[in-house]
């Protein structure tokens, strides 16, 4: 059973990469197309309310490795992928904290933790 899972979470992760970076002839790479900016000028900000812009899980966007998540969470179920998902999470801010601490930048700690949350959430790990 544990093969099964496993080479069901490998072929997810290649259908999830393959289908995220599939060349067309004219244009290139089309997760490099998608991630182009739309519609604003280079130095313009979006306004802002008082209200944070990162998403939760159940709203999250669908992105490269939202297959490889969808598979995931069929083959080891939703608690399972819950409780390895928080564990990633927790490790990678464990080492974002480790290097901002040894870079002498421990007070952008914060930011980069919401950075790679927002980074996340765009290229599909958080669905």
């Amino acid at each position: 059973m544990k093969t099964f899972r496993a080479i069901a979470i490998v072929f997810a992760v290649v259908v999830a990469v393959a289908s995220g970076f599939s060349i067309s002839s004219t244009s290139g790479s089309s997760f490099v197309i998608s991630q182009r900016a739309r519609g604003s000028p280079a130095g313009a900000c979006p306004a802002r309310s008082g209200v944070s812009s990162l998403q939760m899980g159940s709203q999250a966007k669908f992105g490269v490795f939202s297959p490889a998540v969808y598979g995931a969470k069929v083959v080891l179920g939703t608690d399972k992928l819950n409780k390895v998902r928080g564990k990633a999470i927790s490790l990678h801010s464990q080492y974002i904290g480790e290097f901002c601490e040894w870079a002498g930048a421990y007070h952008l700690r914060t930011r980069l933790i919401k950075k790679a949350k927002t980074n996340g959430d765009i290229l599909g790990f958080l669905v």
